[in-house]
């Protein structure tokens, strides 16, 4: 079942072309990455599919459903969520606390102090904090969690909002090499797990070789090859303007 389904998007910011012309899709339960040299416009895609940005042509839809131009609250109304290569944590709250905030807030209730953030939703909140592996760490501050528990919570943040579509912009940014496949492993788990669609950037092409069920690449704006892993790795233009002549082996 096609979950997300992009459609000729394209858009340009002056005289510069970002994305031009660009369709694939996700389904549920798939790992899509999405890979290109710098400059590529994934980026541009990522924020024209999460509703940052309108597309000046083409067609986003959900499930079906047309959402393009949707404004990122109404899509994650829609079940899309999103991390981001720089996680975003609530610092100078507890690692409980941030996943009890995304829980009350993806379920649109304020943020109110009464009653306290720390009353609210805990059961669940420890319930995705053993998900992700960080159950030892829920009193302690955010401010001090290493980086990858950092996008651990952050990821447990956006599972607390329930989606079926799962946007990640560079998930494993700089983390160690262990870390980055024991969290895509965990990624991995939920899309199987869950149903949920995966289209995630990467640029540790043995994370986007190891973790990927299909491969979309993108060469300025415009996507050049998609298939397997297997697939794109041999395919020519790939290697010619990306991969070059040290492409992983799929796994």
């Amino acid at each position: 079942m096609t979950l997300l389904a992009v459609d000729g998007i394209a858009r340009s910011f002056g005289a510069t072309v970002a994305v031009d012309g660009v369709s694939f899709g996700v389904a549920a339960g798939e790992r899509v990455a999405m890979i290109g040299p710098n400059g590529a416009g994934k980026t541009t895609c990522f924020n024209l599919i999460n509703g940052q940005i309108a597309p000046d042509r083409g067609r986003v839809a959900i499930d079906g459903r047309d959402t393009t131009g949707r404004s990122p609250r109404a899509l994650q109304r829609l079940g899309v969520g999103r991390t981001f290569q720089i996680s975003q944590v609530f610092a100078s709250l507890t690692v409980r606390e941030n996943v009890q905030a995304a829980l009350v807030a993806g379920q649109g209730r304020a943020l109110s102090p009464w009653p306290p953030l720390r009353r609210r939703e805990a059961a669940a909140a420890d319930r995705l904090l053993d998900q992700v592996g960080l159950a030892g760490e829920a009193e302690r501050g955010a401010a001090a969690l290493a980086y990858g528990d950092a996008k651990r919570l952050e990821l447990a943040m956006v599972l607390g909002q329930g989606p079926r579509l799962l946007l990640m912009d560079e998930p494993t940014a700089g983390m160690g090499i262990d870390e980055r496949h024991a969290l895509m492993e965990l990624v991995s788990g939920v899309v199987r797990g869950r149903g949920v669609g995966l289209l995630f950037t990467e640029h540790d092409m043995d994370v986007v070789f190891g973790h990927a069920d299909r491969i979309v690449v993108l060469h300025r704006g415009r996507v050049i090859a998609a298939g397997t892993p297997a697939a794109v790795r041999a395919d020519p233009a790939v290697r010619e303007v990306y991969l070059g002549a040290e492409a992983p082996p799929c796994a």
